[in-house]
C-alpha cells in the first residue's frame, strides 16, 4: 500500500503533504474516520485507519522529506562545500518533479558593529534569532541555514510557481522578518539584510548546484554594492561584471605597486574670497588597457581583499609629495584632505605612521586633513577608532566629518572628536536653488554648524546657482564639478594659476565698478 502511495505523481504528493500536516491533519483525520464509519462501516474505517500512517508519511515524514531534513537540519551552519551539496540536492528534487527551486543568500548588516560593542554571546543570540525568523517565514519544506559568519542560505522546495515576482515577494518578507527590531540583553538591536537570489529556471537545464549558489552570491554582491537592505535577482549581465571584478582583484596589488593607482585632486574654494582653501585626494586607477577604472569598482575589490590600509599608505604618500611640489611651485594650497575608512582607522599605529610621514616630508600636521565618514564616528564611540581620531586632532590634523547628515552622529560626538569641519553630503546640496524645502533644510544645517563654531564645506556643487546660494546661506567652502573636476597633481598647477588670475581680475573689476 505504502509503495503504491509513494508511486503517486510527485505534484500530487506535494499537494497532499501541504494539505495534511500539523494542525490540518489532526483536524481532518478524526472527521475522516467518523465519516468512514458512518458511510461504510468497519471495512471503510479499517481502510482509513491503515491509510493514516501513509498520510503522515506524505505530510512531512515521507522518505523524501525525511532525507531532506536529515541532511538539512542536523546542522545550522554549513561551509561552502556543504552549501553547494544542499543546493544540488534541491535542484535534483526539483528536476525529478519537473518543478522549479530557487536559492537565496542573505548578508546581515549590523552584526559586525554590535560585536565591537557587546560580547560574543549577544552576537550569537542575534544569529540564532535571525535563523529562527527565516525558518518561521518559510514554508514547511523550505530550508534555511547559516552560511558563514553573517550570511544565510535559503533553499526553496520544488514548486510550480517560482517566477521573479514570487521570489521578490518572498525576499521582501524574509528581509522584513530579519529587520524587525529586537531587544537582546535589554538593548534594542537593529539589523538590515541584503539579499541576492536566483531561480533554477533562470539557468540552463544542465546547471549544477554550485552554479546556482554562485549565481545567488553574485546577485548578493551586487545588492551589497548598492547599499544596505538591497535585493537583487541574478541576471546574465551580472556574470560579466563578476568576471571583470575577479580580473581586477588579480591585478589590484600590482596596480598599487607600480603606480597605476594614484590620487587625483579636487579643489575646494572659499565662498567669501574665491581662494583655494584646500584639495581632496581621490583615488584613481589608470589601467593600461581599460583606461580609468571607476572608483566604485576597484575600491570594492580592495575592501574585499583587505588592502584598504595599503591604499591609504599609497594615497597619503602621493598626496604629501604633491603638496610639497605645489609649495615648490609657489602655489598657496593650504591643505590636502585624505579619506580614511573604518579598517584604516583601526590601525593601532596609524597616528605614529602619519606623524612619521609628515616629518619625512617636512610638513606640519595642519597641512593634512583627515576625512572620516559620519557613519564611522556614529558607530565608534569608544575603542581604537575613537582614540585615533582624537589623537590625530590633538597633533594638529584637521578632522572633516564626511557625508554629514547620513550617519546620525550626535552633537556630543562632534565635540568629543574635535571635528573642525562638516562636509555636507551632496543629497543636501542638489537643487537647493530650485527646491524650497531643500533650501530650508540646508539653512538649518548651516545654522547649527555656525552655533557650534564649525566650518562647513558643501560637496557635489555642480551649478552656478547652487554655488551662489551656498555663499548667501553662509557655507564656508564648496567643491564639485561646478568648481573643478578631480585632476592629476601636475594639472592642478596650471588650474590653480588660472584660478588665481581669474579671481584677481574679478576683484579688479569689482573695485572699478565701485
Amino acid at each position: 500500500m505504502f509503495a503504491s502511495l509513494r508511486a503517486l505523481p510527485i505534484r500530487l504528493r506535494t499537494a497532499v503533504r501541504r494539505g495534511f500536516h500539523g494542525p490540518q491533519a489532526l483536524a481532518f483525520l478524526p472527521a475522516a474516520a467518523l465519516a468512514a464509519f458512518w458511510l461504510g462501516g468497519e471495512p471503510l474505517l479499517l481502510v482509513v485507519a491503515l491509510g493514516t500512517p501513509a498520510l503522515l508519511l506524505l505530510s512531512g515524514f515521507n522518505v523524501d522529506a525525511g532525507a531532506n531534513r536529515a541532511e538539512g537540519d542536523h546542522a545550522d551552519i554549513v561551509d561552502s562545500i556543504a552549501a553547494a551539496r544542499l543546493v544540488q540536492q534541491a535542484m535534483d528534487r526539483a528536476l525529478a518533479a519537473n518543478l522549479a527551486t530557487a536559492c537565496m543568500v542573505l548578508e546581515i548588516d549590523g552584526l559586525t558593529e554590535i560585536a565591537r560593542q557587546a560580547d560574543e554571546s549577544t552576537v550569537d543570540n542575534l544569529r540564532e534569532l535571525t535563523l529562527g525568523r527565516l525558518r518561521k517565514t518559510l514554508r514547511r519544506d523550505d530550508e534555511a541555514v547559516r552560511f558563514g559568519e553573517n550570511r544565510y542560505l535559503v533553499l526553496l522546495a520544488p514548486s510550480l510557481r517560482l517566477d521573479l515576482e514570487a521570489l521578490l515577494q518572498l525576499a521582501g518578507r524574509l528581509q522584513n522578518a530579519v529587520e524587525e527590531p529586537t531587544s537582546v540583553d535589554e538593548t534594542m538591536r537593529y539589523l538590515s539584510a541584503s539579499i541576492g537570489f536566483c531561480g533554477s529556471l533562470r539557468l540552463k537545464t544542465e546547471a549544477t548546484g554550485k552554479q546556482l549558489l554562485d549565481a545567488a552570491q553574485i546577485a548578493l554582491d551586487d545588492a551589497t554594492a548598492k547599499g544596505p537592505s538591497a535585493i537583487r535577482a541574478w541576471s546574465e549581465n551580472m556574470r560579466q561584471t563578476h568576471i571583470e571584478q575577479k580580473t581586477l582583484r588579480n591585478e589590484v596589488d600590482r596596480a598599487l605597486s607600480n603606480g597605476q593607482i594614484q590620487p587625483w585632486f579636487q579643489p575646494q574654494v572659499c565662498t567669501s574670497t574665491g581662494a583655494i582653501s584646500g584639495v581632496e585626494a581621490l583615488a584613481r586607477w589608470i589601467h593600461p588597457e581599460r583606461g580609468i577604472v571607476p572608483p566604485a569598482q576597484f575600491l570594492r575589490v580592495l575592501e574585499d581583499a583587505g588592502r584598504m590600509e595599503y591604499l591609504s599608505e599609497v594615497i597619503l604618500q602621493h598626496s604629501l609629495t604633491a603638496l610639497r611640489s605645489w609649495d615648490q611651485a609657489g602655489l598657496d594650497i593650504p591643505r590636502v584632505s585624505v579619506n580614511f575608512s573604518d579598517p584604516e582607522l583601526r590601525d593601532p599605529r596609524l597616528v605614529e605612521r602619519i606623524q612619521w610621514e609628515l616629518d619625512r616630508f617636512g610638513l606640519t600636521a595642519e597641512r593634512l586633513g583627515i576625512e572620516v565618514l559620519e557613519t564611522v564616528i556614529a558607530g565608534a564611540p569608544e575603542g581604537i577608532v575613537a582614540r585615533n581620531i582624537v589623537e590625530l586632532g590633538r597633533i594638529g590634523c584637521h578632522i572633516d566629518l564626511d557625508d554629514f547628515g547620513t550617519g546620525h552622529a550626535s552633537i556630543t560626538s562632534l565635540r568629543r572628536f574635535k571635528v573642525h569641519r562638516l562636509k555636507i553630503d551632496r543629497s543636501f546640496v542638489t537643487r537647493i536653488d530650485r527646491d524650497e524645502e531643500q533650501h530650508r533644510m540646508l539653512a538649518a544645517v548651516l545654522g547649527m554648524a555656525d552655533r557650534l563654531g564649525l566650518e562647513t564645506i558643501a560637496e557635489g556643487v555642480e551649478s552656478v546657482g547652487e554655488h551662489a546660494l551656498l555663499s548667501q546661506l553662509g557655507c564656508d567652502h564648496v567643491q564639485g564639478f561646478g568648481i573643478a573636476r578631480p585632476m592629476p597633481a601636475d594639472n592642478l598647477i596650471d588650474w590653480a594659476k588660472d584660478h588665481v588670475t581669474r579671481i584677481a581680475e574679478a576683484q579688479k573689476l569689482g573695485r572699478g565698478t565701485g
